[in-house]
């Protein structure tokens, strides 16, 4: 495994984990949270088949976390967030959004609560750590907001769970999804959550001191390589069956959670106050003009994603956007996430769509397409791939 310098200089960080990542096979990089994250471990198709048929590790070093402590941490969480946190135990994660005052999405982090007065803020792409503490100066909340040094790897895919075992130790699959434990492996600290990026069966590792970055990168891989995990990146394909959503692309601050569907999120109705709560019971009240649907594109399959916000016609009108597109070589289709016009966005609406290759035709369809009820993140259940296409 040759080592190679890319020539990056210093003021875009480095995960813990980029040396070996760079050992097996890393590629090519981008840059998210101000770091430089692997996308490139050769065919992104055959990433996404190790993925679902069985793991791959990947350096998320790049979701950084927001450290909230003190007697009023959850009093701010809360603050931050529509989603209603007051039943949230200690040792659970939640999926959340954290809203501007116009209702507009800032950020799709996952939460962790470590204790009653200590939570972290799992990033997607965006400077949560300087919004929170800009919303502390005023707040007159007892509070102190940190960047710790905690840098995860996500384990994913069907076999993720056989190497955690030879990892942690049965007992390890009584973790349940969504929840997450405090362990050690040959003395480094982590985390370890029931959580990941992939729509599959798998866990995300949070290293809690850097020193041990390339121990930890090398451990799971020499443990699974014999199991067949490969290192490899986050799968745009996966991700875009499983309806996840890339921060910038799929949403950004003017998208707010009820054109994403994400009503479950918000709980107007609790007593705690939130930044946004006026403006999405407007929003609420008086509905939305525009919905992300998802859509197969018609054509020859795409030879990669879409780096460019693809138009979107219907009936001689622009009527919105393509924001995420990949072929799906299990499905066997063009498939994508998109923000239309409510009236464009019935079930069957055929659509026009310009890319990059021209102008061909979509249909909006049920998303997510495949697995609509995380069955296989959720249970490790398998699915079956003809029937659910």
């Amino acid at each position: 495994m040759q080592s190679q310098d890319f020539g990056f200089g210093t003021q875009i960080r480095k995960s813990p984990y980029f040396d070996a990542t760079v050992r097996w096979g890393a590629q090519g990089f981008s840059v998210y949270n101000h770091m430089y994250i692997p996308r490139d471990f050769g065919d992104p198709e055959q990433n996404f088949w190790n993925l679902v048929n069985d793991a791959i590790l990947c350096d998320v070093g790049v979701e950084r976390q927001v450290e909230i402590t003190g007697p009023d941490a959850a009093k701010f969480m809360q603050m931050l967030t529509p989603r209603d946190l007051s039943t949230m135990a200690v040792g659970q994660c939640k999926y959340i959004l954290i809203t501007n005052a116009e209702g507009g999405i800032l950020n799709d982090p996952i939460l962790l609560k470590l204790a009653e007065d200590h939570f972290w803020i799992s990033l997607a792409d965006s400077d949560i750590l300087l919004w929170a503490q800009g919303v502390a100066v005023h707040s007159g909340l007892d509070v102190s907001i940190t960047e710790p040094d905690v840098s995860p790897l996500q384990l994913q895919g069907p076999k993720s769970g056989e190497i955690m075992q030879e990892l942690f130790g049965p007992e390890i699959m009584d973790l349940r999804y969504y929840w997450f434990i405090e362990a050690e492996l040959d003395g480094i600290p982590l985390i370890v959550s029931r959580t990941g990026w992939s729509s599959e069966l798998g866990y995300e590792i949070y290293l809690r001191d850097s020193a041990y970055g390339d121990a930890l990168w090398e451990r799971i891989m020499a443990v699974g390589l014999p199991m067949g995990l490969k290192p490899g990146h986050t799968s745009t394909i996966r991700r875009i069956e499983g309806g996840m959503l890339s921060y910038h692309a799929d949403a950004d601050i003017t998208t707010n959670p009820f054109e994403l569907g994400f009503d479950r999120l918000v709980n107007l109705d609790m007593e705690a106050d939130f930044i946004g709560k006026f403006a999405l019971q407007r929003i609420r009240d008086n509905g939305v003009t525009r919905k992300q649907v998802g859509l197969i594109i018609d054509g020859e399959p795409m030879t990669g994603p879409n780096t460019t916000f693809w138009s979107i016609n219907h009936e001689g009108e622009t009527v919105g956007k393509v924001t995420s597109a990949v072929y799906s070589p299990r499905l066997k289709k063009n498939i994508a996430l998109a923000m239309v016009a409510v009236e464009a966005a019935e079930l069957g609406t055929q659509l026009e769509i310009l890319t990059q290759a021209g102008e061909t035709t979509a249909t909006v369809v049920e998303k997510p397409f495949f697995d609509p009820r995380k069955q296989i993140a959720a249970t490790g259940a398998a699915i079956d791939a003809q029937a659910t296409a």
